[in-house]
């Protein structure tokens, strides 16, 4: 009989009711725990959900202050300027509530890491690349894994007045909060394996900690559970001549890096015949919605594009199996889930080619834009729908490809590859060889 591994899993945001990244922290723990005995720690904002879904399973949560849940009230509100959140500013702000989190965890776990209780202890969120894990302190025979880490993806100098609209200019806080956070030197410098979420981040890790050996390696964040269960097989040959219906998709928050307003003036410049027979859904809010809505009415749009506004993730599928073409050109994207589940509903995706996203997608799946400017990115996109609206076959294709590529990124797959990373660990790790020569 195998013997499972004990594996303590710090996952300050984990959640299964809601986006990003605290639905990737489940996603994680949901698979591994199929793998190795978990244990989960976790914050109490997250037991409701957690509670519906793993009623006996081995979670413990770390209750908050109550002068830190009024501060979370007021860091809110000092990051938030007509219902838009500087986020720069915001995740500065809220630090403390992570610190204590971070703090509570070490002191209710060390003893029990020291004892060696755990065969491994892994920090998987918060996945920002500047936060501390106390919990190192205590691992002194217990080999310990931090990230997936992802962040810190600069905005293209084509794109600064996109860049001043997210308040780029709080960005410095990033930095400051690398020298003056107790602990994150300490982190990084000891930890026995680094997951980095792209090479952006790794790169910007290795230059900072002059990381050596085989500490860190390239682990892309996302994952994706949800293929479409027939694949997008159009009779090409029979639309060679004849363009059918196309239907263009952009799922996201309705801001401006996300770039659905590029979509929108690259649709309009399409020559009138072909724009007969396109149509472009945006799934997603935000507080560009109205902004995006005038520029539908400016240029003529109606009967082309539509809104639906927020969508709940488990019915986004949906739209992604109505769709032809995925357009997805956002200037500045970590992670990119959306761009894996339109790849793994047969999709050929249109991204630029800055972040996370630009590594997801391959000259066989679609098309990925220098974001050299903004005018730039709006030609290149009218250039690669007409190339695929026009191009049945290239779709197909595409399409298939595209399929095959996401299956390298389901969630199940990307948990084994993290188990294999534990056992290579367990191996190398001084006390289990040290227990091998008894």
């Amino acid at each position: 009989m195998t013997i499972r591994l004990k594996v303590l899993s710090i996952i300050e945001q984990c959640n299964p009711e809601w986006s990003s990244v605290p639905l990737e922290g489940y996603k994680f723990y949901e698979e591994l725990s199929n793998l190795v005995d978990t244990t989960l720690v976790t914050h109490e904002r997250n037991k409701p959900a957690l509670e519906k879904r793993h009623p006996n399973a081995k979670i413990v949560y770390i209750f908050e202050s109550p002068i830190i849940k009024r501060y979370y009230k007021l860091a809110e509100r000092l990051s938030t300027i007509k219902n838009k959140t500087i986020w720069p500013l915001y995740n500065t702000l809220i630090y403390p509530i992570y610190a204590e989190f971070d703090r509570l965890v070490y002191q209710k776990f060390k003893d029990a890491i020291a004892r060696g209780e755990y065969d491994i202890v892994h920090a998987i969120t918060p996945m920002m690349p500047r936060y501390p894990v106390k919990a190192i302190k205590a691992c002194q025979n217990t080999p310990f894994v931090i990230g997936p880490v992802n962040g810190g993806v600069p905005f293209p100098s084509g794109f600064q007045k996109v860049a001043r609209k997210e308040f780029s200019y709080f960005n410095f806080l990033r930095a400051v909060g690398r020298f003056i956070i107790p602990g994150y030197r300490t982190t990084y410098e000891q930890a026995d394996r680094i997951l980095a979420g792209s090479s952006y981040t790794l790169n910007s890790i290795d230059d900072l900690f002059e990381i050596e050996g085989d500490r860190m390696e390239l682990f892309y964040e996302n994952g994706v559970n949800n293929f479409s269960p027939e694949l997008k097989i159009r009779d090409a040959l029979a639309n060679a001549k004849n363009i059918a219906r196309v239907n263009l998709l952009f799922v996201g928050r309705l801001v401006p890096y996300k770039g659905a307003d590029m979509v929108i003036e690259a649709v309009s410049k399409l020559d009138p015949a072909l724009l007969e027979k396109i149509t472009l859904t945006i799934v997603g809010d935000g507080s560009e919605r109205q902004v995006l809505e005038e520029q539908v009415d400016r240029l003529n749009l109606q009967d082309r594009v539509r809104f639906t506004g927020w969508v709940a993730q488990e019915e986004t599928s949906s739209y992604y199996k109505n769709s032809d073409i995925f357009c997805f050109p956002s200037v500045r994207e970590f992670g990119g889930a959306v761009v894996l589940e339109a790849m793994a509903n047969g999709l050929p995706c249109i991204v630029v080619d800055n972040g996370g996203i630009g590594e997801y997608v391959t000259e066989a799946t679609g098309f990925k834009i220098n974001p050299l400017s903004r005018e730039f990115v709006v030609r290149e996109l009218k250039k690669h729908i007409e190339q695929l609206a026009q191009n049945p076959v290239m779709r197909q294709n595409m399409s298939l490809k595209a399929i095959e590529r996401a299956k390298e990124f389901t969630w199940d797959v990307k948990a084994q590859k993290i188990v294999d990373i534990y056992h290579q660990l367990l191996e190398n790790s001084p006390s289990v060889a040290k227990a091998n020569n008894r």
